[in-house]
């Protein structure tokens, strides 16, 4: 690799080990479809084209108060390598999949110096970055026949480098999926061949010459079941830091031997799970649970995996159901639940386009506003889990407990925190559910973070939760919340049936008074 000859005697930052990845929660975009250098909010892009749109690492730069204002600790930007020039049978490579050159990044993105600037103003911020990387096929514009191996750049410039064109037929013959081809005859995806010794030292270098060049903080790793895992192992450790593996599969027998060779994988059998459970009203919880407890069992650590809901790879959730009581439930467990959260661009303005291309909307079109209810809910859910994982790495290392299961509702206990999600949608209106085991001591007042209602725990640490038209509770013992800034107004049941005042607390959060039209006076606990 040659990027910015500039740039590659500049000081490189500390590396990042994987368990520092543990509290931060990552906010994944599509550079060209992100933010525009020009700053215009009104650019057409029309994803059907599978075009270039104009998104940039310095449009990128411009709007890290957008990104930082949802709470988020990481960005996940796509690859950054030059890709195929010009118009495919599959249109323009925008998404940065289809590398030619490896030793030179892709112009419409911008230079080196703006990527290692993106850089720096994010660990300037305290955030890191991820930046996605495809060492397992180099993409051809055209049919296998015309593949022409010196194009790709040194030194991949050789049919030597590659496997001998098949195409994968059999997704359960790991021997083919590894050694065959990815692609068709508009973009055949030509494999590299990564067990050769030769290879291996190469992507090595390359790669932990791109991480100290921009001071990458994390690697994710692009189709990691198409290569071999000695391979993934060698790779994974010369980036020298946290690396997160796409393991395209919804086994978790299959996937979590991934993670001993990756720091982690993206958790596609949760994936999976969560969108049949959170569909719909008759989703299953019970497969959800289920799914669950054996992640928890089979992976090595499920800490370290990566928990999302959408990515550019999936259909947009609200393409499956308009219910927005079941996505916050989806969004919430994303966020608050077991591994390192990923949120696709996009899900916090409730985009409900299908799969790949119309899943990669232009964010810029939102004019970047931040008052939609998901930029609210997720802002909300990333200030508590940062505030929550700064007092203690309990909450990040330790794995959910599952305290209570229905068929339309299931809660879990995640150091300290206990949280409740339902599929029962937004038509269900109010209902109670009655949870003991909790682990609080009998009297002390609990607050879902979400509603800000306060809920007494009583005898054998039980609680009585109201969930309201199904949407998701996260409770937290209001006393520890001092401080955070969360829920400095509550509300507090009065003892009648449904009723309660809203009420601030004062000194020291010891006691409160009720607040609003018509209301005076101290509310005792």
């Amino acid at each position: 690799m040659r990027f910015i000859a500039l740039l590659l005697f500049l000081p490189v930052a500390a590396t990042a080990p994987a368990s520092a990845w543990r509290d931060r929660s990552i906010y994944q975009l599509l550079t060209d479809r992100f933010s525009l250098t020009n700053g215009s909010t009104t650019h057409p892009c029309d994803t059907s084209a599978r075009r270039y749109c104009g998104g940039s690492f310095r449009g990128i730069i411009d709007q890290l108060d957008y990104i930082q204002g949802m709470g988020f600790t990481a960005i996940w930007i796509s690859p950054v390598v030059k890709n195929i020039d010009g118009v495919t049978g599959w249109g323009e490579g925008y998404h940065g999949y289809w590398a030619q050159d490896m030793n030179q990044l892709n112009p419409h993105f911008g230079t080196g110096a703006e990527l290692r600037e993106l850089s720096d103003a994010l660990h300037e911020r305290g955030m890191y970055l991820m930046v996605d990387v495809v060492p397992n096929h180099f993409g051809h514009a055209g049919p296998v026949s015309g593949v022409e191996y010196g194009n790709f750049g040194a030194p991949f410039n050789s049919k030597d480098a590659f496997h001998d064109h098949c195409w994968i037929t059999d997704y359960d013959d790991q021997t083919m999926v590894e050694n065959c081809w990815l692609g068709d005859e508009r973009v055949a995806l030509a494999d590299v061949d990564t067990s050769l010794p030769w290879v291996q030292v190469e992507m090595n270098r390359w790669v932990k010459e791109l991480v100290e060049t921009y001071r990458v903080d994390g690697i994710r790793i692009d189709t990691a079941k198409h290569m071999g895992k000695p391979f993934l192992s060698s790779f994974a450790s010369a980036a020298g830091v946290y690396s997160l593996g796409e393991v395209y599969h919804a086994n978790p027998t299959y996937l979590c031997p991934y993670q001993s060779q990756m720091d982690g994988v993206l958790n596609y059998p949760m994936y999976y799970a969560l969108t049949q459970a959170f569909q719909s009203t008759r989703g299953s919880i019970i497969g959800l649970v289920a799914t669950l407890v054996t992640i928890r069992e089979i992976c090595p650590d499920s800490t370290l995996l990566g928990t999302f809901s959408e990515n550019h790879d999936q259909a947009r959730f609200p393409s499956l159901t308009t219910d927005l009581s079941l996505t916050k439930n989806i969004i919430t467990y994303t966020l608050i639940s077991d591994g390192i959260p990923v949120i696709y661009s996009g899900q916090e303005h409730h985009f409900s386009s299908t799969t790949d291309p119309l899943n990669r909307e232009a964010l810029w079109l939102t004019s970047f506003t931040r008052s939609t209810p998901l930029y609210t809910l997720i802002s909300t859910l990333n200030r508590f889990r940062n505030f929550v994982s700064a007092s203690s790495d309990a909450y990040t290392r330790e794995i959910s407990r599952v305290l209570y299961v229905s068929t339309s509702t299931f809660a879990h206990r995640k150091g300290g925190v206990v949280s409740v999600f339902t599929n029962s949608g937004e038509m269900s209106g109010q209902r109670w559910v009655w949870m003991a085991g909790t682990g609080w001591k009998e009297g002390i007042w609990v607050v879902d973070v979400l509603s800000c209602y306060v809920t007494k725990v009583e005898r054998g640490g039980a609680v009585e939760v109201r969930i309201n038209e199904g949407k998701p509770r996260v409770l937290f013992p209001l006393r520890e919340l001092e401080g955070s800034g969360i829920c400095e107004d509550v509300i507090v049941p009065t003892g009648r049936e449904w009723g309660e005042v809203l009420a601030r607390w004062v000194r020291g959060w010891k006691r409160w008074f009720a607040v609003g039209v018509g209301m005076s006076g101290k509310v005792g606990f």
